[in-house]
């Protein structure tokens, strides 16, 4: 019995002791708990508090004859917060240059607070407005952007444009190409499948590497079939930037070949006796007839005066313009005008868009020339050429050749450190002209 009771004392005293034990386990453990909270607690007081991230920038485009105003409250501004931020801006930049498809970007704090109002004025200027303590300031930056030069090269399937955009070009680049080469070339009806393009230019990029436009066309060549036509960009003795061939002629004559850019075919030519489809008889038909849809532009062939912009009988809506030299040019059945009389336009402007006004069977422009009263031609009009390089500019101008030819006709491997020759639709970087050159480009200045 004595040996029993020892037994069961034992096993309570060993309970005991574990039951005492898991106590004073737990209120340590507890006591731990609360001292870690507490830290956590001190350091969470300490730690600076960190605002809701801001929305993302929300961006719109400009309306077709939207203004500013307007604009600003499409893109969530209230009336009189879009009425002030024009106001500001109407200081620093002229609100009737605002254009449609441009961008306007609007900042905003997480409580929804405006911070600033972004529109995008070109490709190299930004209008900035942001609010302050008297309403809104408004300021013009400069966008950051660096420029390279580039060869860029590509082949003719059916189209300059397709051409262009298949080396990854913008349209502007088949846009500058028809300008330089448009006083030789018909873009309309002298472009073959096969042909190859070629240029040298600037391309500008903005800091997060997207393209933010061209720069200056160094250098060009069109092969038509085998004919070369080559423009290297060079100023002359004023300053005056032009496009002359490899052997110094210039390109820019007085007159460009069409008074279109693309996609165009001649449908009529001028004849002294041709029938007419709507009056049932024979009489002279002293222009040329260019067949487009309605809408295609329509540029002055010459810098001059228009004499008269309006309607007249048959013609339809007309622009007549005078040039030198005795020149007259017409541009007859237009949907629309943008000139008025006794405007001074330069050559290439867009004048109008093709219609079918007056006494006409569908939609073409009727293109008419004089000299000194007499009808001419057109297709056989021998065009005056621009002066050539002079005997005191050629050594600078035999600089730029040697500097953009080796591009032109492919010698990149030998002139500029192992660039292959650019395939059809592809694009080479080339050394910047601040960069070191070739020996016989050195002294050539990139802007020339």
């Amino acid at each position: 019995m004595n040996r029993r009771l020892l037994i069961i004392a034992a096993v309570l005293l060993g309970a005991g002791i574990a039951v005492a034990a898991a106590i004073v386990h737990k209120r340590s453990t507890d006591s731990a708990i609360r001292r870690e909270e507490q830290l956590l607690q001190v350091e969470a007081a300490n730690e600076p508090q960190l605002e809701p991230p801001d929305p993302p920038v929300t961006e719109k485009r400009v309306g077709r004859n939207e203004n500013f105003a307007a604009a600003l409250q499409r893109s969530g501004l209230s009336a009189a917060e879009a009425g002030a931020a024009a106001a500001a801006a109407q200081h620093v930049f002229n609100l009737r240059q605002v254009r449609a498809g441009n961008s306007i970007s609007v900042n905003r704090s997480a409580t929804g607070e405006l911070r600033e109002v972004d529109y995008r004025m070109d490709s190299d200027r930004m209008l900035k407005i942001a609010p302050n303590d008297h309403g809104f300031s408004a300021e013009v930056k400069a966008i950051p952007s660096k420029t390279e030069i580039a060869a860029v090269s590509g082949r003719i399937s059916d189209s300059l444009f397709n051409a262009v955009a298949q080396a990854g070009e913008s349209p502007e680049l088949a846009m500058r190409l028809a300008q330089i080469f448009g006083y030789d070339l018909d873009f309309y009806n002298d472009p073959r499948k096969g042909d190859t393009f070629r240029v040298v230019i600037e391309k500008k990029k903005y800091a997060d590497g997207h393209a933010a436009g061209y720069g200056k066309l160094l250098a060009a060549e069109y092969d038509n079939g085998g004919k070369k036509y080559q423009a290297l960009l060079f100023h002359d003795e004023t300053g005056h930037p032009g496009y002359y061939s490899a052997d110094g002629k210039a390109l820019q004559k007085t007159f460009l070949r069409s008074p279109l850019k693309f996609t165009a075919t001649i449908t009529s030519h001028f004849s002294k006796s041709r029938y007419h489809p709507l009056l049932k008889i024979f009489r002279p038909h002293m222009g040329t007839d260019f067949g487009a849809p309605v809408g295609t532009p329509v540029q002055t062939i010459g810098s001059g005066r228009v004499e008269f912009a309006g309607r007249k009988g048959g013609e339809g809506n007309m622009v007549q313009i005078a040039h030198s030299d005795g020149y007259e040019t017409m541009y007859l059945h237009l949907s629309r005008m943008f000139v008025h009389q006794g405007e001074r336009v330069e050559i290439g402007k867009t004048i109008g868009l093709v219609g079918s006004t007056g006494l006409s069977t569908g939609p073409h422009l009727d293109f008419r020339i004089l000299q000194r009263g007499q009808y001419k031609n057109f297709e056989k009009l021998g065009l005056p050429p621009s002066d050539p390089i002079s005997k005191k500019a050629w050594p600078e101008f035999a600089l730029v050749r040697e500097q953009w030819l080796p591009l032109l006709e492919g010698r990149e491997v030998a002139e500029f450190g192992g660039l292959a020759p650019a395939a059809s639709a592809t694009a080479h970087s080339v050394p910047s002209p601040s960069a070191p050159a070739p020996a016989t480009a050195a002294a050539v200045p990139g802007s020339r």
